[in-house]
This record gives C-alpha cells, structure tokens and sequence, in this order.
C-alpha cells in the first residue's frame, strides 16, 4: 500500500486568525492585543499540529513552529 502525505492544505481558521492579527501588530504595534492573539493563534496551531497532525512531517513542523516561537519570545 502506498502511503499519502500531506504537505500542503488549505489554511484552517486558526492561520487565519495568526495571520491577520499578525498583520495588525506589526502595522499598530502600539497595540498589545494584536500581538497577544497573535501569538496565541500560532501557539495553538503548533499545539495541535503536534498531537494531531496528519503524518510526521505536519508534526515535526509543528514542534519546530512552537520552539521557534517560544525561542523568539524568550529573547
């Protein structure tokens, strides 16, 4: 049997939402709250890429997007 991997889908709601709020913080970046809901929109698509990604390769990007956020945020 030959096994199909997923590499590229169509964004779900929570890019979405990374993406404008995203986009909102970095032209008001006065604004916290952009940047708040940004963060936690691609902390919670990592998360859930992590443990319900469909093949290794969606979970491993996972894991690198939350290290990557989570590095970026500590410096």
């Amino acid at each position: 049997m030959k096994k199909k991997y997923v590499i590229v889908q169509k964004p779900n709601l929570v890019l979405w939402v990374w993406f404008v709020s995203f986009i909102l913080a970095k032209l008001f970046s006065k604004y916290i709250l952009f940047d708040l809901v940004a963060f936690g929109a691609i902390f919670t698509w990592a998360w859930l890429e992590i443990f319900d990604g469909v093949n290794n390769f969606r979970k491993g990007l996972g894991i690198f997007v939350m290290i990557f956020i989570l590095v970026s945020r500590m410096v």
